[in-house]
């Protein structure tokens, strides 16, 4: 039988990002050193992380920050609609608007966005092969936080709507042989000082 081992698995949506897409802000920018400085003491041994610049640069700042790791590009960890909840699975207080929201994209954009979400099942979670623990950083966006979060939990497929994370956050999640998922931490933002800690959230969730 081939041995198994845990897999931590940690997320964090990209930095802040400059309005016309091109890469991060400033504070994006020190946001990103302060969450490698963060991980520093953690045994990682990869870096992953969505084609689009904002977690692409978020990534290379988050990796200056711990040596010598590998990089990889993955459209898995991208930003995309990881499942489309028809309107009846959504609570009916926020049905109506959900649903409108999700109609903005259009077929093409939700079936590449739900093989995406399976892609990044099937490559980020789970335990790993071998005797060795596995502690892996995952840079993308909100949306694919939210929807491996909800795996996690073993929630409905629609919860991945309605959760919200700060730029530069870390979610944790323990994967162990022979348990369930476990969320270590969510949106922790106890590296970044008061001043960046909420951008990326409106401000009613600024706690």
């Amino acid at each position: 039988m081939t041995a198994s081992a845990t897999r931590f698995l940690y997320l964090a949506r990209h930095a802040e990002a400059a309005p016309e897409g091109a890469g991060l802000t400033d504070v994006g920018r020190r946001q990103a050193v302060l969450l490698g400085r963060r991980l520093r003491e953690t045994p990682l041994t990869a870096i992953h992380h969505g084609p689009l610049p904002r977690a692409e640069e978020t990534a290379e700042l988050v990796g200056e920050q711990l040596g010598a790791l590998p990089r990889y590009r993955s459209e898995a960890a991208g930003d995309y609609i990881p499942d489309t909840p028809a309107h009846e699975e959504l609570p009916p207080t926020v049905a109506g608007p959900w649903t409108e929201f999700l109609n903005r994209f259009s077929v093409e954009e939700r079936e590449t966005g739900s093989a995406l979400a399976a892609s990044a099942v099937e490559t980020f979670t789970g335990p790993v092969s071998g005797d060795e623990p596995r502690h892996e950083l995952v840079v993308t966006h909100t949306f694919l936080i939210s929807w491996l979060v909800r795996a996690a939990m073993d929630a409905p497929n629609w919860r991945w709507m309605g959760m919200n994370h700060a730029n530069a956050g870390l979610t944790v999640i323990r994967y162990a042989p022979d348990r369930p998922a476990t969320v270590l931490l969510f949106n922790d933002t106890g590296h970044l000082p008061a001043d960046i800690r909420w951008t990326g959230l409106p401000p009613e969730l600024r706690v």
